[in-house]
């Protein structure tokens, strides 16, 4: 693998109208990241190497495990400097915070794993504040927001087979990106950095490549972003969550339809004709 740009080179053979021919390809790389916490392993996750103590920051404040850097009193590789392996030591005062989180060590983790079932999900609102009211944005620059996505994506442009998360602040700045093989992992390296540099606090609007799932508005909740733009429409259970906790849902349907599933409020559309009855 390629230590710079984490992609592979095959020989593949491309046929078409009959013919066929042999080629490189490249493909986005994808390995195991472990990650300890206090000593202990805690969830594996497959990703695209790279960016890994990031990753596994806003991994640990998306399942709750840390609500602020200062959490932390360690996270870095282990001993061997093995890439994929990350150690992460809490404070006495953090531990003593979510001890049931610290018990469920090897379990399977929520971001590679689907959880079934109404009452996990009522269990896991229980858990997550509603975003707040105030900010809005206009569609037009809702679709700024889109169009910049694929801008930001190197190696889909090479692989066709990586996901990516584009974070933006009040002023619809960007203030942080990632891209992975995995959708959960783009969006754990994207909060990761917002989080660790101390910007997430401005974030408001997160622009995905993949749909959204109820997970994936799970992370963004705990990450307080109240807008979430997909490529494609969310999940029955994903708009159900959106919709519980005062998020807004959208998605394009062409170049100039955008469809929302919920949170309509925070999306100003005076600009636009009425539609006939």
């Amino acid at each position: 693998m390629n230590p710079f740009n984490n992609t592979e080179s095959y020989q593949v053979l491309r046929c078409e109208s009959g013919k066929c021919r042999t080629s490189p390809l490249e493909l986005i790389g994808e390995e195991p990241l472990l990650i300890r916490i206090n000593g202990k392993p805690y969830s594996v996750v497959m990703r695209t190497p790279g960016e890994e103590l990031i990753h596994a920051a806003g991994f640990c404040l998306g399942e709750g495990i840390a609500d602020s850097p200062e959490d932390f009193t360690a996270i870095g590789y282990c001993k061997d400097q093995d890439p994929n392996v990350i150690d992460i030591r809490l404070t006495p005062e953090r531990c003593e915070k979510i001890p049931d989180l610290l018990d469920r060590r090897g379990f399977i983790s929520q971001t590679s794993c689907g959880i079934c079932g109404k009452e996990m999900v009522k269990d896991l609102n229980q858990i997550l504040t509603p975003a707040d009211d105030g900010f809005e944005a206009d569609i037009t620059r809702i679709f700024d927001c889109i169009n910049q996505l694929s801008k930001n994506q190197k190696y889909y442009q090479r692989t066709r087979g990586s996901h990516a998360a584009l974070i933006f602040d009040e002023r619809l700045e960007v203030i942080s990106f990632a891209e992975d093989v995995g959708r959960h992992n783009a969006l754990d390296k994207a909060i990761g950095k917002a989080f660790m540099d101390g910007t997430l606090s401005t974030a408001t609007i997160l622009v995905m490549s993949s749909r959204i799932s109820y997970e994936l508005v799970q992370k963004a909740a705990r990450a307080r972003l109240p807008i979430m733009i997909s490529n494609s429409r969310p999940t029955a259970l994903a708009a159900e969550m959106g919709l519980s906790l005062n998020m807004t849902l959208a998605f394009p349907a062409k170049a100039s339809e955008l469809i929302i599933v919920c949170g309509e409020h925070r999306i100003i559309r005076e600009n636009l004709e009425p539609s006939a009855t």
